[in-house]
């Protein structure tokens, strides 16, 4: 502070800080129950969570680089095994997922031909058309038909309905 201030309008504070005059011996309870909560939830809460995210830190995988072990199909499941089943049936939903994304991608790069070509698409785009044609045609033959609760155990049945008909067209 400058040595001309205003003495009247910046008093100069206190040589010392009073000594607060306490009314009781006991000590405040909102601070006992503050602290007690503190040291039995919060602080054991925050620890537990703290080293969970230390340990999870250094094995961070990112989640769509995610691989999956292929398991076996429900042809090779014992009877009774419903783990089994059950792996089968992830691993089938798993599959539908990728073969749906492998249409649509090749579907959008079919259309970019088209967009890119115009009119001359037919003739320019005839080797994606072709793939495209190809894909779909597999697709349906595999998941077509099986309906809003499509399972591995349905799309099965109908691969073996398919196969048998297959055959008696060719005994036939």
């Amino acid at each position: 502070m400058p040595s001309d201030y205003d003495k009247g309008a910046y008093p100069e504070p206190p040589r010392q800080t009073p000594v607060v005059d306490k009314q009781t011996s006991l000590p405040n309870p909102a601070l006992l129950l503050s602290k007690l909560f503190y040291y039995s939830v919060d602080l054991p809460v925050t620890t537990f969570r703290e080293t969970i995210d230390s340990i999870r830190g250094k094995n961070r995988a990112v989640y769509y680089h995610q691989k999956f072990r292929r398991v076996p199909d429900l042809t090779e499941c014992h009877k009774g095994d419903y783990v089994c089943y059950y792996e089968a049936e992830m691993q089938w939903r798993r599959d539908y997922k990728i073969d749906q994304e492998i249409v649509k991608v090749i579907q959008e790069r079919m259309r970019a031909c088209q967009q890119r070509e115009g009119a001359s698409n037919q003739q320019n785009c005839a080797k994606e058309i072709e793939q495209f044609n190809e894909v779909t045609r597999n697709f349906q033959s595999r998941y077509e038909d099986l309906g809003a609760y499509a399972s591995a155990r349905k799309c099965l049945m109908k691969q073996k309905e398919r196969m048998m008909a297959e055959a008696q067209a060719l005994s036939a």
